[in-house]
């Protein structure tokens, strides 16, 4: 019997990968408990069981070994008196009393002369039922805490498994160790779970219960699509590509920010895959559900404008107390930045960390008209500087000053107005002097006193002026070199005229037309 012993031990090892010291230990336990419930039984005893042959061994001590043990040792002692107490209330149905546990006993208290052997020929059926009932006990306890130790530590892992069932509040799924459930609040609307069908979910949850470990899982999690495309994508798993943030919308759309660890390796494209076959996987997976890539970027403006792909965005204007960005879109793709319910914008909120107040091109040049953009009584922290197209610099004011850190805006503090325009005739050399405050102020008056002079207002009803600097000084090359052939035509008139008055005529005409 012992050797079959020890092989069952080994068997029960090799399948359900319980360590033998366990098992043994159990089988230990379960002669214990099965000695105890025989007629004859001493106390106190122990059960020794030799982990090479398999024999068993039950020991206990003679009264006056124990005696002095209880005299050493009083807590063990039980009470000769018991007090009156007041019944307990009832308990419920299934519910067990609870028991005091007995102290533990310091066998090596006891020197081995006081040690009696009365390992009893044989159990009884009653003690062998015992054994075996907590011999199972053991055993499954034992499955259980190996079952919870393995997922505890994969909470936040992708797992694949296969339908069993579904209803309305739960679907199981076998992972093949186990059964997991999927909750309805965890389901993706829309997704039908057929049973015997292969779905892949992540682990929220391990709870530990009565029964056994339960496993929670997700399909609705972000870490889903982290998890999906570290599968699909190489660059992921190698460290080379990071997913800095996922933005989702179970069943419908979803965004990623996407960075580069290294340079030279494109992020979006190693995403997307040869001809978009990995992207198409993880949608397929998601069962249709519409992925954008976004590149993630440092500067709030542009990871926003990206993040609102893939509507085009004509600018950003950032309000980095309030982590607030108004975006300005053409007026056809107003309906496509915001999206349908407003998805479009939710998910690019959520993605960048930012409000993100979308407006029309329309409505935004229809608000800048109503704000008096002239006179520092106004000034709202933004840039004074207007623009040649009659909208203000959309960049932030620096500390100290009403404009931003641009050299041509810094200008505009030496001149009475905001207009960009009034700069059109002034050298680099000479905007690098304007925006100096060090600079020497004969040389900063001539300079204002020249372009204030050359310098026209726009009156209200005028169309803002289009051409850049660039285009001004272009135009003025031109209309000087027509006036020079000109005036050559006139000198070449002039002397045509003194020899021939007829051949003379048709040079005045073009000069004169010239």
């Amino acid at each position: 019997m012992s050797k079959e012993l020890l092989e069952g031990v080994k068997a029960l090892e090799k399948e359900r990968g319980i360590e033998a010291e366990t098992l043994l230990s159990a089988i230990e336990e379960a002669l214990l408990a099965a000695y105890k419930k025989m007629p004859d039984a001493r106390h106190p005893v122990r059960v020794d069981l030799d982990r090479e042959s398999g024999d068993y061994v039950v020991w206990s001590v003679n009264p006056e070994a124990w005696e002095s043990y209880l005299e050493a040792h009083p807590h063990h002692r039980p009470p000769e008196v018991e007090e009156v107490v007041e019944p307990a209330a009832p308990l419920a149905e299934g519910e067990q009393p609870e028991e005091e546990p007995e102290p533990e006993i310091e066998w090596a208290w006891f020197k081995p002369a006081q040690m009696v052997d009365v390992t009893p020929e044989g159990f009884s059926r009653i003690a062998g039922q015992t054994a075996k009932q907590v011999l199972r006990q053991r055993i499954h306890e034992a499955e259980r805490s190996i079952m919870y130790d393995e997922y505890a530590d994969r909470v936040g892992e992708i797992v694949t498994g296969i339908v069993q069932q579904d209803d309305n509040r739960y679907a199981f799924v076998d992972l093949g160790k186990m059964e997991a459930i999927l909750p309805g609040s965890e389901k993706v609307p829309g997704e039908r779970y057929e049973q015997g069908s292969r779905i892949k979910a992540v682990i929220i949850e391990v709870r530990s219960e009565g029964k056994g470990p339960q496993v929670v899982l997700s399909r609705r999690s972000d870490d889903l699509i982290r998890q999906l495309f570290e599968l699909e994508v190489p660059e992921i798993a190698d460290g080379l590509v990071t997913i800095r943030a996922v933005a989702r919308e179970p069943g419908y759309r979803a965004k990623i920010a996407v960075e580069s660890r290294v340079q030279g390796v494109d992020p979006v494209g190693a995403c997307v895959g040869p001809r978009g076959s990995r992207v198409r996987m993880v949608v397929s997976e998601l069962r249709g559900e519409k992925i954008d890539i976004i590149p993630h970027n440092d500067e709030p403006a542009r990871f926003v404008a990206k993040a609102l792909s893939p509507a085009r965005v004509r600018e950003v204007i950032v309000d980095d107390e309030e982590r607030q960005a108004t975006v300005i879109v053409p007026d056809d793709q107003l309906s496509l930045a915001i999206g349908r319910d407003g998805q479009n914008a939710r998910l690019a909120a959520r993605l960048t960390g930012w409000r993100v107040d979308i407006k029309s091109e329309t409505e935004f040049a229809s608000e800048e008209q109503e704000i008096e953009v002239e006179g520092e009584e106004n000034f709202d922290g933004r840039c004074m500087a207007v623009l040649s197209n009659g909208r203000r610099c959309p960049n932030a004011a620096i500390p100290g000053s009403t404009y931003c850190g641009l050299p041509q805006h810094q200008a505009l503090s030496r001149f009475e107005t905001s207009q960009t325009a009034i700069l059109a005739n002034v050298s680099e050399t000479e905007v690098a002097i304007l925006a100096d405050p060090d600079a020497d102020e004969g040389q900063v008056e001539e300079i204002v006193d020249r372009a204030a002079s050359e310098f026209v207002e726009p009156t209200e009803d005028e169309a803002p002026a289009e051409e850049t600097a660039d285009e001004v000084a272009t135009e003025a090359a031109i209309e000087e070199d027509i006036q020079q052939e000109a005036t050559e035509a006139e000198e070449v008139a002039g002397e045509t005229l003194d020899n021939d008055d007829e051949a003379a005529e048709p040079i005045v005409e073009e000069a004169e037309q010239a």
